[in-house]
């Protein structure tokens, strides 16, 4: 399963695209970055176009790599309203360029992203980090912060999509039994 992640940002928006590799025989699965980086655009140029910048990118992106799902992090608070307007427009382009594609398109706050990756949703940028180094086995923590933050929310994704399934499968073996008789009813 490919997942892109995705940091939305005006200037800065990071994506990572994470593959999430199956076990096999007594291996357990991995997770592995096939890409991670940073779409840039000109503070300098007007809003319209920067943003149409970002859309191409998003597209290329999606073309290339042609992930399952596209998560995106959750515009949450910003203390600045223009950086939020801008963050968030980023973040809707994003969610309707995937959906025009045909992608299941998610959204993780911040703290589901920390919790899921880090173990704790106070987690600062150093541990976040630190734990998506880990994580996909990387030499370093990534670099720049944006491309490891969009790396953290593909690695939240496919943690939740685990949990998601293991819980759907252990509701089928307890509403079927084994031998395929009717569950018991009380």
């Amino acid at each position: 399963m490919f997942v892109l992640g995705i940091d939305p940002g005006m200037s800065r928006c990071g994506y990572g695209v994470v593959e999430q590799i199956p076990a096999a025989g007594t291996q357990r699965a991995r997770t592995e970055a096939v890409a991670l980086g940073v779409i840039r655009t000109d503070p300098g140029e007007p809003h319209a176009a920067r943003l149409a910048t970002q859309m191409g990118e998003l597209q290329a992106l999606i073309s290339e790599f042609q992930p399952s799902v596209v998560a995106v992090e959750r515009v949450f608070f910003q203390a600045n309203a223009r950086t939020a307007i801008g963050v968030a427009q980023v973040a809707g382009l994003a969610m309707a360029v995937a959906a025009a594609a045909g992608l299941e398109v998610v959204e993780y706050t911040p703290t589901q992203v920390k919790q899921a990756v880090a173990g704790w949703g106070g987690a600062d940028k150093d541990q976040m980090k630190r734990m998506v180094a880990e994580l996909l086995a990387l030499p370093g923590p990534p670099e720049p912060a944006d491309a490891a933050d969009a790396a953290a929310v593909a690695l939240c994704h496919l943690s939740q999509a685990s949990w998601h399934g293991a819980a759907t499968h252990a509701r089928a073996r307890v509403l079927l039994p084994a031998s395929g008789a009717a569950a018991p009813t009380s």
